[in-house]
């Protein structure tokens, strides 16, 4: 179904009592009721993602699609668990079988080429978990398609990539969620909470903490013929074809910036997303960014850096350090105090805050019971998810003007509103740029 006709029909009968049961574990959804999810990208990710929909009653996978049929990502071939397109189906039918009672389909239907999944008129949405360099090409032809899209972080692999998105979905009046999940986990809702009702003061200053990169190959260098159930140029797709080589697949394929941004990328989409919704620039970004003590590898393999710094300024003098030498999570200082979290893990100067019955105060940010869940029920309600499109974009941008600001050695001024460098026409170039192999286009 289209998604207003889709709308009108789960929508227009009982849609207090359809409310309530979307948040029951329990319940179980009609058919009329289900929203039907495409899945592209069949590695680890997407795996994690498959389990958080089949967790949820009003969610029914009824296609997969990956360009490899069968993989073991990074591990020795046989071990461990199995990836790719015929184990994901596998997967989804086995649990349809143990649903059987509530009449869920019997399997997914397997696809290797993404447009096809897209085209289907008989799916509500997309979830995207491919590496990085497809991001832009399966959210963008999904969006035209009419559907909506959960799409993993970085929301793109090229900065204006971003742009065609976030404005795509605004033409569409699409539903959007970034797979920036922290924003759904209550420590991090907690630190947005403080830092936006005062309790640390003015703000002065951020630290964003990062993982390092990859400092040397992480596998195997020897190049590789493509297994005949892999379509190594489709994985490639719009990007440079580099030789085959188990270092720079699955898994550390984002070493290499043909493909993906390295760790920092990677990353910045979590703990910088934080501070940009906590300090309330959402929409908005830094006024200078520039990229400092980066070091690459000796290898030729990965060409993204291992340690790497972007200093940051925004409104109101307040400075940000994006670095794999801090520490990680995000740790936000204000006049009056200070605050620090990452996933599991919240700390602060005043241990008073977290107390049974401590109130933060009356701005507070929207709540989510789970980052799949908020998704599907935006999508019956048609209200923003609680990372939209834009915001996701916004949050990564620092990560594309550190990568502008490193190769032309110099600090950027940053107009946040028109999204352009100041007074850098080499550096603007570069930013915008995109590039890909001949027979794909971004539109």
């Amino acid at each position: 179904m289209k998604r207003r006709s889709f709308l009108g029909t789960s929508l227009g009968v009982g849609s207090s009592l359809l409310a309530n049961s979307f948040y029951s574990p329990k319940a179980t959804a009609a058919p009329s009721e289900r929203i039907r999810l495409g899945v592209i990208g069949l590695g680890s990710r997407g795996f994690n993602l498959i389990d958080g929909f089949l967790r949820e009653p009003n969610a029914e996978i009824v296609a997969v699609c990956d360009v490899d049929r069968l993989h073991y990502r990074d591990r020795p071939w046989g071990k461990g668990k199995t990836l790719g397109r015929e184990p994901a189906r596998e997967y989804i039918t086995k649990h349809a079988a143990r649903k059987k009672k509530s009449g869920i389909h019997s399997g997914p239907d397997v696809y290797k080429d993404f447009r096809e999944v897209c085209s289907r008129s008989d799916i509500d949405a997309l979830v995207i978990a491919t590496p990085d360099h497809w991001h832009a090409l399966c959210t963008l032809q999904g969006l035209k398609n009419g559907k909506d899209i959960y799409c993993e972080k970085p929301i793109t692999h090229l900065f204006r990539e971003g742009q065609l998105v976030y404005q795509e979905v605004e033409k569409q009046k699409a539903v959007f969620q970034t797979g920036s999940q922290q924003r759904s986990m209550r420590e991090f809702q907690m630190a947005v909470n403080l830092v936006r009702n005062g309790h640390l003061g003015k703000i002065q200053k951020f630290e964003v903490g990062l993982p390092p990169g990859y400092e040397k190959p992480m596998g195997s260098t020897d190049i590789l013929t493509p297994r005949k159930d892999l379509d190594y140029n489709f994985w490639c797709g719009p990007s440079e074809v580099l030789p085959l080589m188990q270092a720079r697949f699955h898994r550390w394929w984002r070493g290499n910036r043909a493909y993906g941004g390295g760790v920092l990328m990677d990353w910045i989409g979590h703990h910088n997303d934080i501070a940009h919704w906590a300090l309330g620039v959402d929409l908005s970004g830094p006024t200078s960014v520039k990229a400092v003590n980066w070091i690459y590898p000796e290898t030729k393999i990965y060409n993204t850096p291992f340690q790497y710094e972007i200093q940051t300024e925004y409104p109101g003098g307040i400075t940000g350090s994006i670095s794999s030498k801090n520490k990680q999570g995000l740790k936000i200082i204000g006049e009056d105090g200070w605050v620090h979290v990452r996933r599991g893990k919240i700390d602060a100067s005043q241990r008073d805050w977290f107390k049974k019955g401590f109130k933060t105060g009356s701005h507070d940010v929207q709540a989510s019971p789970g980052h799949a869940r908020n998704f599907l029920d935006c999508i019956k309600s048609r209200k923003a998810c609680i990372a939209p499109a834009e915001n996701g974009h916004r949050s990564i941008t620092p990560g594309h003007l550190g990568y502008v600001s490193a190769q032309v050695g110099r600090s950027l001024k940053w107009d946040p509103k028109k999204e352009i460098i100041v007074g850098d026409e080499q550096a603007n170039q570069i930013l915008n740029t995109v590039k890909y192999r001949e027979g794909w286009n971004v539109g």
